[in-house]
């Protein structure tokens, strides 16, 4: 996900994916993990997952680039709304009750949790502790830091994005002191693996006393106390504006548990921060780090070379994946007009010409963005089936009529298709709206000229986007580059002040409460949300509620299917393009891993969890 989405957004959408229905009736206290629409890969008593090496050496230091945009780092606290924490420090510094494996989707493992038991009405889950969990301070977890977590991340200091994702926690019990119970609202199929997934923290966490009040701080003033969590890594030496390290607890609770074996095997994580995507480069070809992460096709087929790659220090490596292919695009602000009226939008796309810049501009490296759930079960078919039509034909007046019929296939410009009779497509959407060109310029019936902004954090966003202004330019459509200050791009991300941006939104194989936050309409009300569109839609919600609320897979697949078709066709979104594969540079002399990468690990997040240092 881009940045502006959080973090945790990201976090409680991988955590989703692992979500649980396979709901006992009665409390057993086994259950070692639960699988959403079948079997677990891994049974009781399982020695470690097959993907990493149990005997994996420990110690060494990983030094990696940070994979956020900001330059620098201002805070250690990774919830609150304002500031920047640094990368990798939620995923590094604290656990959750449960927690899922990188060779598997729809599953989940007990972490702090030993046992789990959800309920037969779906209306609760129950975890029970483990007695040896303790934060990095030596105290125990207990559930009464479950519950101070749960009631921090839903206060008012936190972002929205929580409040939506949880929205159906009717609240949290303390059983006992290592049992705790959370009640929904209703039957909710994924809400046992994301409550499950929510980061726990200590109570001790920013306990200390406001000299000038006299009071505990509230958490949004918690900024540079050293995070208490239960994690294997705590906070090391820091460089402010030049890196942070990690280093891992010699005394870390899970160290020997099947979930965690052969993960954490660096004594220290050195993150280095570089002002922009050239001076990475640069230090990554001087041996300034060892492993980086490549999304510039550019950048990978020209400028990843040199002394060090051609001694094999280096090494350039693709690794096949079957994630989801996420849905990067451009996003249209339908807040604003003309973007509120389809059939300009429409208009809009039909002006991208895909295959030329794939060509010439990321060498072939790259496939178009097809849907919402591309490389997943829940991307729809062709035509939509009696199931989806079902769903649909309640809201068949408040839809887009070609959402009834084939699946949303964004324009070509090859073969039998061309630039030209998408333009004078678009030119006609254009006029049934009312825009006519006046002078070389498109202007409505009030006498308004067409000019859109594109909002960017950086000026290397001009070199993709400049093709479909030359475009968009033919119809008479100024659309205009304003590059600004990350801060200020955060900002006005935050209060939906912009007219059209791009945002790499991640996939999921198992969708659920994560995309009311992208599309819901009290999330398009909400400031800070994610649901940039501002899409706000009786039908799109009542199609995510079902899409949520499935108890059984083929519910749940004509439900997504549908959400996909209604979204696609709305063309609220602009796709984009999507690798199939991780490209990765690693220092091949200092690192070492195994054969194989998991089918489902995200890119360097698989070194970070299972490489060792030679």
């Amino acid at each position: 996900m881009h940045p502006p989405l959080h973090r945790l957004r990201s976090r409680l959408a991988g955590l989703c994916s692992v979500a649980v229905l396979a709901l006992s009736a009665n409390p057993a206290w086994s259950a070692h993990g639960y699988a959403l629409w079948g079997d677990l890969r891994y049974p009781p008593g399982f020695a470690h997952f097959a993907y990493v090496n149990p005997a994996a050496p420990k110690g060494g230091e990983l030094r990696l680039v940070s994979n956020l945009r900001v330059s620098t780092f201002d805070k250690y606290n990774p919830f609150t709304l304002r500031g920047s924490a640094p990368a990798y420090l939620s995923d590094l510094m604290f656990d959750s009750l449960l927690t899922g494996a990188l060779d598997e989707t729809g599953a989940g493992y007990g972490l702090l949790a030993e046992d789990v038991d959800a309920a037969s009405d779906g209306l609760s889950v129950t975890f029970r502790l483990r007695r040896e969990a303790r934060f990095h301070n030596g105290q125990p977890v207990l559930a009464a830091d479950v519950k101070h977590s749960f009631d921090t991340l839903m206060g008012p200091h936190t972002s929205p994005a929580y409040k939506t994702i949880l929205e159906d926690v009717a609240g949290l019990d303390v059983i006992d002191e290592r049992t705790v119970r959370y009640r929904f609202k209703k039957p909710n199929r994924e809400m046992p693996l994301t409550v499950g997934g929510l980061p726990v923290f200590s109570r001790a966490w920013g306990d200390a006393v406001d000299p000038k009040t006299g009071q505990r701080k509230s958490f949004d003033q918690v900024v540079m106390d050293f995070p208490i969590g239960s994690g294997p890594y705590k906070i090391g030496p820091v460089q402010f504006g030049k890196d942070i390290t990690y280093v891992r607890d010699p005394a870390y609770w899970a160290r020997d548990l099947p979930v965690r074996r052969g993960t954490a095997n660096f004594d220290r994580i050195t993150v280095k921060i570089y002002k922009d995507s050239t001076a990475r480069l640069e230090a990554l070809k001087a041996g300034e780090f060892d492993l980086m992460r490549f999304f510039s096709a550019g950048d990978w087929a020209r400028r990843v070379n040199g002394k060090r790659f051609n001694t094999g220090e280096l090494v350039k490596a693709e690794f096949s994946h079957r994630l989801p292919m996420g849905f990067q695009s451009y996003v249209l602000n339908t807040r604003r007009k003309p973007l509120d009226d389809i059939r300009v939008r429409e208009a809009l796309g039909l002006a991208m010409d895909y295959e030329w810049m794939n060509r010439q501009m990321f060498y072939g490296g790259y496939q178009r963005v097809r849907g919402l759930f591309g490389n997943t079960d829940c991307s729809p078919t062709n035509g939509p089936g009696p199931d989806e039509l079902a769903l649909m034909q309640p809201w068949r007046s408040q839809l887009p009529a070609a959402a009834f019929g084939p699946m949303y296939a964004p324009p070509r410009t090859d073969g039998q298709d061309s630039l030209r009779g998408n333009l004078r497509k678009a030119q006609a959407l254009l006029r049934e709206a009312g825009w006519t060109v006046q002078g070389g310029q498109l202007h409505n019936a009030q006498g308004q000229a067409m000019v859109l902004e594109y909002l960017d954090s950086a000026e290397t966003g001009a070199r993709v986007v400049t093709p479909w202004a030359r475009n968009l330019e033919k119809l008479g459509i100024e659309l205009r580059f304003r590059p600004v200050d990350f801060a200020l791009y955060q900002q006005r991300l935050r209060g939906f002040d912009f007219d059209i941006i791009s945002i790499a939104y991640g996939g999921t194989p198992n969708p659920g409460a994560e995309y009311a936050d992208l599309f819901g309409s009290q999330a398009a009300k909400t400031e800070d949300s994610g649901n940039f569109a501002g899409v706000s839609s009786p039908a799109v919600d009542a199609l995510l509620a079902r899409m949520v609320n499935a108890r059984i897979k083929p519910d749940f697949l004509a439900a997504c299917r549908a959400l996909d078709r209604v979204i696609s066709h709305s063309h609220y979104l602009i796709p984009q393009w999507s690798a199939t594969t991780h490209r990765m540079v690693y220092n091949a002399w200092r690192l070492d891993r195994p054969k194989d990468m998991p089918p489902y690990a995200a890119g360097e997040a698989w070194a970070i969890d299972t490489w060792w240092a030679r």
